[in-house]
């Protein structure tokens, strides 16, 4: 029986979730197109009617890993009622969790991935580059909320994004080299990592809300256009 486009459609998404969880766990070289296929239910033989290459499937099981993360990440970080750190905190000390270094197959793309796709093509790379940039843009716009009360920062939005993103990713991946070997090392760059990062945020949710209280009382001294004060 033919195939409806729905079904092969369903399929195809079938794969691309088992490839991404399988390729995250064992990397990208680890594991072979017939056992992708085997886990997700399918036979060898059909892989081809989906993708040209397995190369292709990479490029896609990352980019859609990507956005799996992005949309967990937009809603802990816009749902705020208010801009605030609440949302930060929560992300930051579920990144560098234990539970997140040793959940490869469940855990961030980019921790998992980054260095299979540094060592990779153009086209593996290709998958990787718009959903970096997408979080990067994800964190830019939480942290704009807070800016444009701190003017006098010296990193701008997008730059604090670029930060905090290589920080979170790296200490995970430097976490993950050494769990095994060394945990009490592994379980120091996650401690250490999120306090530094965290105690960062406290700062400067500090900072910004001292700013936005002077402005407050000055602007209640402020004499009205009939000179009396507002």
């Amino acid at each position: 029986m033919k195939l409806t486009k729905e079904k092969a459609a369903e399929n195809r998404q079938s794969i691309i979730e088992t490839a991404g969880r399988l390729f995250r766990e064992h990397g990208f070289d680890g594991i072979g197109v017939a056992d992708l296929m085997k886990a997700a239910g399918f036979t060898h033989g059909g892989f081809y009617n989906h993708f040209s290459s397995k190369t292709a499937l990479a490029a896609e099981a990352a980019s859609s890993g990507l956005k799996h993360s992005q949309s967990k990440l937009s809603d802990v970080l816009m749902n705020e009622e208010k801009p605030g750190s609440s949302g930060l905190v929560k992300h930051v000390e579920h990144y560098l969790s234990h539970e997140h270094r040793d959940d490869r197959a469940g855990g961030c793309t980019m921790a998992s991935l980054a260095s299979d796709a540094a060592r990779g093509n153009e086209e593996i790379q290709a998958g990787f580059a718009p959903g970096i940039e997408e979080e990067l843009n994800i964190f830019a716009t939480y942290f704009a909320k807070g800016d444009a009360k701190d003017q006098g920062s010296a990193f701008s939005a997008r730059e604090r994004a670029v930060q905090l993103v290589s920080e979170l990713v790296g200490a995970v991946i430097l976490a993950r080299a050494v769990a095994h070997a060394n945990p009490s090392l592994s379980d120091q760059i996650l401690q250490v990592s999120r306090r530094h990062i965290l105690g960062k945020a406290a700062t400067r949710t500090r900072s910004a809300r001292r700013n936005l209280a002077g402005l407050s009382r000055w602007q209640s001294r402020r004499p009205n256009r009939r000179g009396r004060r507002a």
